[in-house]
């Protein structure tokens, strides 16, 4: 993927001064040019870049997950890549309890840390907490996520609103986890997910960090998702699918959210053309990343304005 990544960077300017920051957050939607932005400042700088894209997380699809490329790896260090197994799930906790040592090393001081991604609730939980939750029981869980399957997600926003109406109109479609993650925090607790996260306190203390919300031109931002994907089916997206289906990949395994599987899956069996298959899954890529680009300008304290 690296001719993609020469073409963010010549398309996008962020102005990091002679002095960048020691401690960057740079968040944005899908294709937005995240990574080539995080590697020259880890150039700059010699810091650490750190994952917060959770589908970034999972081992098997480098390509199709638009991970650095080895190269970029070889230029700086990059951290919580390529974590997962293709039938695990990390919860926000989870992620940032293994943020954690890298984030306490650069409040330290001891190394500068970019921490980038498009996964808003990681970015949150770190300039927002994260909530002390009471341990969630089997009977809640169950029954949120077999209700979700009964409803299906339109009724099941439908009854979220009537709980925790903050939380529904954060949480982006087909999120099916947080969803049912709200939904039974309030069945748990009587409580609602949304009260509970406003008595966390921040895990960044204020004036720790810079911020960075990249909010690129909408058709700009759309090709690339195109582009992007066709230099994945370039790149070799089809055989990584290929190898996950080979080593017994079922539908309702968490990495099935990763854009563009389920339509090379298809197609590799036959139930879709490769161009029927390129098509929707360019589709797809561009409505999640204008649901990211939704959700980060409502949600995040700042917004990048980017030029065309």
């Amino acid at each position: 993927m690296a001719a993609c990544h020469a073409t963010h960077i010549a398309a996008i300017h962020i102005n990091m001064s002679a002095s960048p920051p020691h401690l960057l957050l740079l968040a944005g939607p899908t294709a937005s040019g995240k990574s080539a932005l995080a590697l020259d400042w880890a150039v700059k700088t010699g810091g650490i870049i750190l994952n917060a894209d959770s589908m970034q997380l999972y081992e098997a699809v480098p390509t199709l997950t638009a991970r650095p490329s080895a190269d970029d790896e070889a230029i700086a260090r990059h951290v919580l890549y390529g974590h997962l197994k293709p039938d695990q799930m990390w919860s926000t906790g989870q992620w940032l309890r293994a943020a954690q040592p890298f984030i306490d090393a650069a409040l330290r001081g001891d190394t500068s840390l970019c921490i980038v991604g498009g996964t808003g609730l990681y970015f949150l939980s770190l300039i927002r907490g994260l909530a002390e939750i009471p341990e969630i029981g089997d009977q809640a869980r169950t029954q949120a996520r077999q209700t979700y399957i009964d409803m299906g997600e339109e009724a099941f926003r439908g009854l979220l609103l009537s709980v925790d109406p903050e939380a529904c109109a954060r949480i982006m479609t087909n999120d099916q986890q947080r969803l049912t993650r709200a939904y039974e925090v309030w069945l748990e607790t009587g409580r609602a997910l949304s009260d509970w996260q406003k008595t966390n306190a921040p895990i960044l203390p204020h004036g720790s960090y810079h911020l960075e919300v990249l909010r690129p031109d909408r058709d700009w931002l759309y090709a690339r998702c195109d582009l992007r994907f066709d230099l994945m089916l370039e790149h070799g997206a089809m055989e990584e699918v290929e190898a996950l289906m080979a080593s017994g990949l079922k539908l309702d395994w968490p990495i099935m959210r990763v854009l563009g599987l389920a339509e090379i899956s298809a197609c590799i069996q036959g139930d879709m053309t490769l161009e029927a298959a390129r098509a929707l899954a360019q589709q797809k890529t561009r409505n999640y990343a204008k649901r990211q680009m939704t959700w980060f300008r409502n949600q995040m304290p700042s917004v990048k304005e980017l030029p065309r």
